[in-house]
C-alpha cells in the first residue's frame, strides 16, 4: 500500500483519481476546500503553507506521491494563483517528505488549454514565480471582459507544463529520483461539463476547440489511470512530459510535425 495526497478530490478528476487508487488498495490524503481529509485553500500563501503542515501530519511522515488535480477555469486573476502558484507551492513544500519515499512520484494536472493563446506577459511572470505581478496582469485581463479575462486560465496551464518540463531534470527532482510529469485531458465528463454538452450549441463549442476522433469526450476515469500509472511504482523514467489525453484533439490541431523549430 502507498500513501498518495490527492488535490482537488472532491469533485472531477481528483475525486475519480481517488476513489481509483482507494479501490486498488492505497491511502489516500484528500485536499480541497471542503469535505476532505485536509480542508484547506491553495489560492493564498497561507492556505498553502497550512495545507502542507496538514498534509504531512495525516500521512505522518510517509507520503509516496502527490496528484494535483485542483483547478478553476474562471475569466478572473485569482485563476493563476490556483492552477500555478497552489501547484507549484504545494508541491515544494511536501517535496522534502517526498524524497523519503522508496518510490516518489509527482502526476499534475495541466489541460489541452495549454495549447491555446495565452498572455506571454502572464505566463513569464508565473515562471518567474512572481505571484504580485501575475496577479496584476491578470486583474488587467479580468478588467477588460470575460474574454481577455479567459486568458488566465490557458496561460496558467501552459505555465505549469512548463514548470514540469523545467524542473523535472533538476537535482530536488530527478536527483531526488522523483518523476515529476503532467496530463493534459481534452474534454472530460464531469459535473462541471454536463450541462454544457448537454446541447447541441455546447457540444459544437467544445468540438471545435477540442476535436477528438478516437472515443470522443471521456469519462473522469479515463484521467484517474493515466495519474495513477504515472504516479506509481511502474514510472521510473518518464518524466517532464504533458500527456495529452484527448482522443487526438492534440494531433489534430497541431498535425503531425511538432518537431520543426
Amino acid at each position: 500500500m502507498r500513501t498518495y495526497v490527492v488535490t482537488g478530490s472532491a469533485s472531477g478528476l481528483g475525486a475519480a483519481t481517488a476513489e481509483l487508487l482507494r479501490v486498488r488498495g492505497h491511502k489516500v490524503i484528500g485536499v480541497e476546500l471542503r469535505n476532505a481529509e485536509v480542508n484547506a485553500d491553495l489560492s493564498t500563501g497561507a492556505g498553502r503553507a497550512a495545507a502542507v503542515a496538514e498534509t504531512l501530519a495525516a500521512g505522518e511522515g510517509g507520503i509516496d506521491a502527490v496528484i494535483t488535480a485542483e483547478g478553476v477555469s474562471a475569466p478572473k486573476a485569482f485563476t493563476v494563483s490556483v492552477n500555478f502558484f497552489g501547484v507549484t507551492a504545494f508541491l515544494e513544500g511536501l517535496l522534502p517528505a517526498l524524497t523519503s519515499s522508496a518510490a516518489p512520484r509527482v502526476a499534475v494536472v495541466s489541460s489541452m488549454a495549454s495549447l491555446q493563446a495565452n498572455s506571454e506577459a502572464l505566463v513569464e511572470a508565473l515562471m518567474a514565480g512572481d505571484e504580485t505581478e501575475a496577479l496584476r496582469i491578470g486583474a488587467e485581463l479580468e478588467a477588460q471582459g470575460p474574454r481577455a479575462g479567459y486568458l488566465n486560465y490557458p496561460s496558467s496551464k501552459r505555465a505549469i507544463s512548463r514548470w514540469v518540463r523545467r524542473e523535472c531534470i533538476t537535482g530536488p527532482w530527478a536527483g531526488a529520483g522523483i518523476p515529476l510529469n503532467a496530463v493534459a485531458p481534452g474534454t472530460v465528463i464531469t459535473n462541471m461539463t454536463r450541462e454544457m454538452l448537454a446541447t447541441d450549441e455546447g457540444r459544437k463549442l467544445a468540438d471545435d476547440n477540442v476535436p477528438m476522433p478516437l472515443n470522443y469526450h471521456s469519462e473522469a476515469v479515463v484521467i484517474a489511470r493515466m495519474l495513477a500509472w504515472l504516479a506509481s511504482e511502474e514510472n521510473t523514467h518518464v518524466t517532464g512530459q504533458t500527456i495529452y489525453i484527448d482522443g487526438g484533439a492534440d494531433a489534430t490541431l497541431r498535425g503531425d510535425d511538432i518537431w520543426s523549430r
